[in-house]
């Protein structure tokens, strides 16, 4: 059976809150899978190639400057539907706007400091997965309870 992956970062705001598990839990309770995660300081670099499609928006040097503040936790979760499922979860990315229930609807307060970040389309996934994870850093592996999880 082929899954999707996407990315995750619990952002600077969510780590400073001390948010990081239960966003995780959150996400790990729709029955996705990690399959990366790592606690990491974003280069400038890398996070202007991340937030490329943003360069020369007025806020672009802000997103950069926030983004490599303090550590990240970058996630790699897999499983069917991960992109969509993992949106839907993070809610709408203005909080205010965001539905109780989800990440952004319960815990953030600003645009600017929305705990989460999540690939948007199963291409950004592929090209956002390889930014922040090497190969070898994503693994294959085989939960107790995927056949509870997925139908096979």
């Amino acid at each position: 059976m082929t899954f999707e992956r996407t990315l995750v970062l619990v952002k600077p705001d969510g780590v400073q809150r001390g948010l990081i598990g239960r966003i995780v839990s959150r996400i790990e309770e729709t029955g996705l899978k990690v399959v990366g995660m790592k606690l990491m300081q974003v280069p400038k670099s890398l996070a202007e190639e991340h937030y490329a499609e943003h360069q020369g928006k007025p806020f672009f040097g802000s997103l950069v400057e926030y983004i490599s503040a303090c550590p990240v936790v970058a996630l790699c979760f897999q499983g069917t539907g991960a992109v969509s499922k993992t949106r839907k979860l993070m809610g709408y990315r203005a909080p205010g706007d965001a539905d109780p229930g989800t990440i952004r609807g319960d815990y953030a307060i600003e645009i600017g400091r929305n705990l989460v970040h999540g690939s948007a389309t199963v291409e950004d996934a592929a090209r956002e997965l390889s930014l922040f994870f090497d190969d070898e850093e994503l693994l294959d592996w085989d939960r107790a309870i995927d056949a509870w999880v997925n139908e096979q």
